[in-house]
């Protein structure tokens, strides 16, 4: 069982390196992280940008280049293309955000000829390790879908439940969370979770148990659930995977987690051709190294998928 990102690296001991290919990689924070991830045997990378930069970061942080492959290309947008390009010609196997606007990488993603786009909706996962809870916890989406509708919310659900059985997490229990457990008509996100727990009932959603709507205590802490006389549900403070009403409740719990508990985390964005590591600058290397981790056990299970 998958509780932990040691638990999550220890799962590629036994697959073959994967690459990461860096759109734009004269970033200092970056290119420690790509450091870190060869060293500890996660990936190893192609850099794509300005190669003297690079060059000139790298003995800055004592960064030895040798092994790696250096594309020379000036112009951030080029560079960010020919970056993608390598994984969508399979020269890569993921794909990560350097010094870049992020609307630039994510034009880069989507790009018609060498972009990674599957027809799919995109969406972010955050994966959580927590101190006092017993398993993985994966958060969708506080990043990137500002309003989900009820389509774009089946759409993150089988997105994420994706990346849960690439973590050898199988049938996760999938809360959509409202601010009440109870269906209120005034209150959007409670019809919509109750609807996205009958479509899984019908069979429309698979491979996972969805039981919505829930409030973040009674989907994550079972003594809320014992309090509250909720034991009978399908989730009891069980949750392995937390579905936002929106984008604002997604992020404040996110950022609240972050600076306030004892956590590890790592990121993606999902439905993409292979994995995408979107992380921001102020992203601490820890983050950066579980993203990559994560990246790397995603490209491995979608590997063994097309082989099947």
């Amino acid at each position: 069982m998958t509780k932990s990102f040691k638990d999550l690296k220890a799962r590629l001991d036994a697959a073959p390196k994967k690459k990461v290919s860096v759109a734009v990689a004269q970033d200092s924070e970056v290119l420690l992280a790509v450091k870190g991830a060869k060293e500890q045997n996660i990936a190893d990378a192609i850099l794509v940008g300005d190669a003297d930069k690079i060059k000139a970061i790298a003995d800055e942080i004592g960064m030895s280049l040798e092994g790696y492959e250096i594309i020379d290309v000036k112009d951030p947008i080029e560079a960010a293309r020919e970056a993608v390009k390598q994984v969508h010609d399979g020269k890569a196997d993921m794909y990560m955000k350097g010094l870049i606007d992020t609307k630039d990488f994510l034009r880069s993603v989507l790009d018609k000829e060498v972009g990674l786009r599957t027809g799919k909706p995109l969406s972010h996962v955050c994966v959580f390790e927590m101190e006092g809870y017993d398993k993985l916890l994966f958060l969708t989406d506080v990043a990137f879908i500002p309003y989900p509708t009820l389509e774009d919310k089946v759409s993150m659900i089988k997105n994420t439940v994706e990346i849960v059985n690439a973590c050898g997490i199988e049938n996760p229990k999938v809360a959509p969370l409202a601010a009440v457990e109870v269906v209120n008509p005034k209150m959007p996100a409670t019809v919509e979770a109750a609807e996205l727990t009958k479509m899984n009932e019908a069979g429309e959603i698979t491979g996972c148990i969805v039981d919505g709507p829930l409030s973040f205590d009674l989907a994550t802490c079972p003594e809320a659930a014992q309090h509250k006389g909720a034991t009978g549900r399908k989730i009891v403070g069980d949750a392995d995977v937390v579905l936002f009403p929106d984008i604002h409740a997604g992020n404040i719990t996110y950022k609240a987690l972050v600076h306030y508990a004892k956590v590890k985390n790592g990121n993606l964005i999902t439905g993409t051709a292979a994995p995408v590591i979107l992380t921001s600058r102020s992203d601490s290397y820890e983050v950066k190294m579980n993203s990559l981790a994560l990246g790397a056990v995603v490209a491995e299970a979608m590997k063994q998928n097309v082989a099947e």
